[in-house]
């Protein structure tokens, strides 16, 4: 019967990656017919691009997420465009080309792969982020991010621990291999650049997205995901794009909640958790494919700092910048009364925690005593 259940998830995967290739391709054509098109016309092409500016990002509650608003720009064809407008062609040509054979290409790879386009070859790999990047904006309008476009990033994904078998097909063979996420020993699998071709099977009941490695690593070698049941993830500060986009379809698939464990200060709260959770104003057009709605925070919160007795450290002048700023200018912040309270609290109290001080209280307190005592109250997870 688990055999059966893992073959069926695999042959969904499969089923879902086949037509995703397929809905790129199909974009990509269209978008290079309808430029062809107008030149057969004598006509000027153009792309219409969304605009990436804070000005132009709105947060809804109803989705999630901080999105992408109407504005766009048009990039015409003219003599001062020729050029640009050329390398984004051979860009999205590159890109039809790795989705047809099944490979993919970094950064680096794209910008190195235009010395063989002539006149139209980057000089700097700024400029070929830049039309990389402009590409992404035009097919995230479409619901296509830049991996399923096969441009992977250079980063490296975060960790994974626990109740979790990771299916992932060779991109050669097809072959599949099984990854159990509780056979690490004392490590850990690691996410790799891309996952849209993975597929999962667990019977965990959440999933814990850890600021530090050496928290993670704590809860890792006591295997606190077997006490609980659950998935552990670690993010290293700042989750990558890769570990987002995991915890995002590992959560949708398996239909289970996702609660984030980070320090008490403004840049747990309003970058790592906050880019997490909403994503981020500046890559507002892929928020929809990296974001994961559906966390909730766990702590460390200003009220654990007064309850558990926590060793602090003063806020800096920057940290109180950052909370000021997300308070003013933050839609997701603005939106949320709690939110707005608890830092204004943390503002006050003039101080930041760290999730390593409850070892005040003892090296395991935090897997022994204070995880379980949050888990058993979740619906008063700060949103």
């Amino acid at each position: 019967m688990a055999k059966s259940m893992a073959r069926t998830r695999l042959d969904a995967a499969r089923k879902r990656n086949l037509e995703m290739d397929g809905r790129t391709l199909k974009l990509i054509e269209s978008t290079a017919g309808e430029v062809h098109t107008r030149i057969l016309k004598r006509q000027k092409p153009d792309l219409k691009l969304p605009v990436r500016a804070l000005s132009n990002v709105t947060y809804s509650e109803a989705r999630g997420y901080l999105e992408i608003g109407r504005q766009k720009k048009v990039r015409a064809l003219t003599v001062n465009t020729v050029k640009t407008f050329a390398q984004t062609l051979r860009m999205m040509s590159l890109s039809k080309a790795l989705v047809e054979t099944n490979d993919f290409a970094t950064k680096r790879d794209a910008y190195y792969q235009s010395k063989n386009w002539g006149e139209a070859m980057f000089h700097d790999q700024v400029e070929s982020d830049t039309v990389m990047d402009d590409i992404e904006a035009l097919f995230s309008m479409h619901s296509v991010s830049r991996e399923q476009l096969r441009f992977i990033p250079d980063e490296h994904g975060g960790a994974v621990a626990g109740e979790l078998i990771v299916h992932d097909p060779d991109l050669e063979s097809g072959e599949v291999e099984r990854i159990d996420c509780t056979r690490f020993g004392s490590g850990a699998y690691s996410i790799p650049s891309t996952v849209e071709h993975l597929s999962f099977e667990t019977g965990a009941t959440f999933i814990l997205a850890i600021e530090t490695g050496g928290m993670f690593q704590r809860l890792q070698s006591h295997k606190f995901w077997k006490k609980a049941n659950c998935i552990l993830v670690s993010m290293s500060g700042v989750p990558t794009r890769s570990t987002r986009r995991f915890i995002r379809r590992l959560s949708d698939d398996a239909r289970i909640p996702v609660y984030a464990f980070v320090d008490c200060d403004p840049y747990g709260i309003s970058n790592i958790y906050r880019t997490l959770k909403v994503g981020s104003g500046n890559a507002a057009h892929i928020n929809q494919f990296f974001c994961v709605p559906q966390a909730r925070f766990l702590g460390v919160t200003p009220q654990d700092i007064v309850d558990y007795k926590l060793p602090t450290h003063p806020l800096k002048e920057v940290d109180v910048k950052r909370a000021r700023d997300a308070l003013k200018n933050d839609p997701f912040f603005r939106q949320h009364r709690a939110w707005k309270q608890a830092m204004e609290t943390l503002i006050k109290m003039g101080v930041r925690a760290e999730q390593q001080a409850l070892a005040k209280w003892g090296l395991n307190y935090v897997l022994d005593e204070y995880l379980p005592r949050k888990l058993r109250q979740t619906k008063s997870f700060l949103p």
